[in-house]
């Protein structure tokens, strides 16, 4: 299991012309599913998320986590962090889970971030066309995998 996370002032999702998801400061967060990922590797990829300092603090040093700063968390399934560009100029997502076991993931690691980390956690729609808008606080993005429950 992959995720991008950007941390940012403000950010949205819309499908179809309607905002679906929309969160002030906080995490944007691009979710990719393996086909052999499990919930042990959502609660791992949570709880990391929950202690991850990269918020300033009052000296300006990346010292805070989402929880210091009342941050929001906007989830996106996104397969394309599986793409694999070595041969040919067109991605193959072979690597990524099949859409039945990745929305099952998915969801559950929204509701592990609604538990653990902030009820303030919204979501883009599964498998749907989104438009993304973000303003990327520094910029500051960070990309966390977990493979087996560990993170790598």
């Amino acid at each position: 299991m992959k995720v991008v996370i950007q941390r940012v002032s403000n950010a949205s999702v819309t499908v179809e012309n309607e905002v679906v998801g929309e969160i002030g400061q906080g995490y944007l967060i691009f979710l990719g599913v393996g086909p052999n990922d499990t919930i042990k590797d959502c609660e791992r990829l949570v709880d990391k998320i929950s202690g991850l300092r990269i918020f300033s603090d009052d000296n300006d040093k990346i010292n805070l986590s989402i929880k210091d700063v009342q941050g929001e968390i906007l989830v996106v399934s996104q397969f394309t962090l599986y793409a694999d560009c070595r041969k040919g100029n067109r991605p193959s997502f072979t690597k990524a889970a099949k859409p039945d076991h990745a929305e099952k993931l998915y969801e559950a690691f929204v509701d592990l971030c609604k538990s653990r980390i902030t009820l303030n956690t919204e979501k883009g729609v599964f498998g749907a066309s989104m438009k993304v808008n973000l303003l990327n606080d520094g910029p500051f993005t960070v990309e966390i995998e977990s493979i087996n429950g560990v993170i790598v």
